[in-house]
C-alpha cells in the first residue's frame, strides 16, 4: 500500500483544486489525496467527485457541513489516515501558496530522520512571493513572538506545509488540540516538540494565492496571539508521554 497521504482541506476551491491534484498526481512518487471539505458552496466537492473517477484508489474525499475550521479539518484527516495505515501524513493547502513538488523533499525528510518536517518560509531568510510587506512583517514576528513564549527552536511556527509520521499523529492525544486557526499550526509544532519528537524545517517558497479567496482574518489572528500564551500555560499543567 502507498504510504503517503496529501490531506487538503477545501473550502471554496474551485478554481485551483483540479490543477492541483493533477499536479499531485504527476509526481514521482505515488502521493494519495484526502480532500477535506467543508460544505463549498461554489461546487469543489463535486469537481473532486468528477476527478474521484480518473483516480479512484489515489484520491478521497470526507465532506463536512459548512465551515468548521482548518484545525478540525485537519484533525478529521488525521484519524482518517491514521485509520488508513499512511506512514507520512501531510498538510498541504490547496491554493499553490506551496509547491506540490516540495512534498518529495518534506517526505524525504522524515524517510532520513526526522519525525515532522516543516516547509518552512523563514530557515533560509524571507522566502515569501507576492505578500505584501505588512504581512510578511506580521507572519515573521509571529514566529519569533512564538520562540519567545513558548521556548520552542522553530523559525515558521505557522507554517501550513507539514510532514508527519504516523508515530507523532498516534502519540498526540487529537482530543486535546483545541485551536482552529494559525494557532493549530503552532499547537501541532508545539505539541509534537513537547513529546520529544525531532522537527526538521525543510526551506521552501511559499507563493501567495493567485485566484480564489484567502481564508485570513483578523479572528484567526487573535486566535494565534492569545492562544500562544494559553498553550505555554496549559504545559505547566500537563505531562507528555516522551517519544
Amino acid at each position: 500500500m502507498p504510504d503517503s497521504i496529501v490531506i487538503v482541506p477545501t473550502y471554496n476551491e474551485k478554481e485551483n483544486i483540479e490543477r492541483l491534484l493533477d499536479k499531485v498526481f504527476s509526481l514521482e512518487h505515488d502521493f494519495h489525496v484526502l480532500i477535506v471539505d467543508d460544505g463549498s458552496p461554489d461546487g469543489t466537492a463535486d469537481i473532486v467527485k468528477r476527478i474521484q473517477k480518473e483516480y479512484p484508489e489515489r484520491l478521497f474525499i470526507e465532506e463536512r457541513a459548512g465551515k468548521q475550521g482548518l484545525g478540525t479539518a485537519y484533525i478529521h484527516g488525521f484519524r482518517w489516515a491514521i485509520k488508513h495505515h499512511y506512514d507520512f501524513v501531510f498538510e498541504m493547502d490547496a491554493d499553490f501558496s506551496h509547491n506540490p513538488d516540495d512534498l518529495i523533499r518534506l517526505r524525504q525528510a522524515c524517510v532520513d530522520d526526522a519525525d515532522m518536517s516543516i516547509g518552512s518560509r523563514y530557515v533560509t531568510g524571507v522566502n515569501v512571493v507576492n505578500w505584501p510587506m505588512s504581512r510578511v512583517l506580521m507572519s515573521y514576528f509571529a514566529s519569533v513572538y512564538v520562540r519567545f513564549i513558548t521556548g520552542i527552536e522553530v523559525q515558521d511556527a505557522t507554517a501550513g506545509f507539514v510532514c508527519y509520521t504516523r508515530k507523532v499523529l498516534e502519540t498526540i492525544n487529537l482530543d486535546k488540540i483545541k485551536f482552529v486557526g494559525y494557532a493549530f499550526q503552532i499547537e501541532m509544532k508545539f505539541t509534537t516538540i513537547k513529546h520529544g519528537f525531532k522537527v526538521v524545517e525543510v526551506p521552501i517558497i511559499f507563493t501567495d494565492r493567485t485566484v480564489g479567496t484567502s481564508k485570513m482574518s483578523t479572528s484567526i489572528f487573535r486566535e494565534a496571539f492569545l492562544g500562544v500564551l494559553q498553550l505555554k500555560i496549559n504545559s505547566w499543567f500537563r505531562k507528555y508521554k516522551q517519544a
